[in-house]
């Protein structure tokens, strides 16, 4: 698990960039926080979005062809323990898995390696995100914080929304699952991998289920308020749960640096290996109040790209963290 250590370390980390990149990064993942807070309100004790979730636990079993893509030591063949948490959006955290507002649905994946070592995926169930760095998801959270329910028309999200068409178009490709077994998670940012020989490749994730199944809106409206946290723990009781990590390999031409432009659908897709969820963990509420998953979280073989967003989202996760654990 993750500790005031880790938040600790990455205040170190920034401390070695130069101090204009300094000032600006920390200061965006600040006010992306403090825009959530005015968003979903403060829940002390609670992360500032995906504030309801669960953790479970299992481990990873790598795909020959994940080696020749990564050296990376979760790739190597072995089964590598994992820590994996489901949550719903929002930093809201009793809101109802049925809400239209608890999409999209988060998947986080913590890999213990042999070595001690840890490095993570953050991933969710939108194919794309709606906006291209954290500057213009911090005016998000705040056009919708000026956007009540007797806001005049168009409100300042609708006003924002029409000048950014990836908004809509992201959020369209979100429903309600009827499980967080039965739902598709992709990375939203890229990844470089760089296998033995030093080739490297630009990846994004997707983490696919045997089945997906999604709700109608009406129907997940319908559902109990907790019904996506307590159907995984009964799942799980009676088999283990798979998904298969998958990696969409780039084109030389294709964008790194804009998450809200996916790549072609007729790109390779490489099957890195199975993730097997086999239990619920022990103390699921106290534990995900001490994990931290990081985006920028990686280990030799995997490398950021040029996406702006893997360091602002790094940063405001380890705000959140900081806040939440005092």
């Amino acid at each position: 698990m993750m500790s005031r250590k880790i938040v600790a370390a990455l205040i170190g980390s920034w401390m070695a960039l130069p101090v204009a990149a300094l000032a600006q990064d920390q200061s965006v993942a600040e006010q992306l926080v403090n825009a959530m807070n005015k968003v979903f309100g403060v829940h002390p004790g609670f992360r500032a979005n995906h504030a309801k979730g669960i953790v479970v636990e299992g481990r990873f079993n790598a795909s020959p062809e994940a080696a020749g893509l990564s050296r990376a030591a979760q790739f190597s063949g072995a089964a590598i323990p994992v820590t994996v948490r489901f949550s719903d959006s929002t930093g809201v955290p009793d809101l109802p898995d049925g809400s239209d507002k608890a999409n999209p649905h988060g998947m986080a994946v913590k890999f213990h390696l042999p070595d001690g070592s840890e490095t993570d995926i953050v991933i969710n169930s939108l194919k794309f995100f709606p906006v291209a760095t954290g500057e213009e998801f911090r005016d998000l959270l705040l056009a919708l914080a000026d956007s009540p329910p007797n806001a005049a028309k168009p409100t300042k999200f609708e006003q924002f929304a029409a000048n950014h068409p990836s908004v809509p178009a992201a959020f369209s490709t979100v429903a309600t699952p009827d499980s967080f077994a039965d739902e598709e998670y992709y990375g939203i940012d890229a990844f470089v991998f760089v296998n033995k020989a030093g080739e490297k490749q630009a990846v994004r994730y997707q983490m696919l289920p045997e089945k997906v199944v999604h709700l109608e809106k009406s129907d997940a409206a319908k559902q109990a308020p907790d019904f996506l946290m307590e159907e995984l723990p009964q799942r799980l009781k009676q088999a283990p749960v798979t998904f298969h990590l998958k990696a969409q390999l780039a084109a030389a031409d294709d964008p790194t640096k804009d998450p809200t432009k996916p790549w072609p659908e007729n790109r390779k897709v490489v099957d890195l290996g199975v993730l097997t969820i086999d239990r619920t963990a022990e103390n699921s509420a106290e534990d995900q109040k001490k994990l931290l998953f990081l985006p920028g979280q990686l280990t030799d073989g995997i490398e950021q790209s040029d996406d702006p967003l893997i360091d602002v989202r790094t940063a405001a996760y380890a705000v959140s963290f900081s806040r939440r654990n005092p």
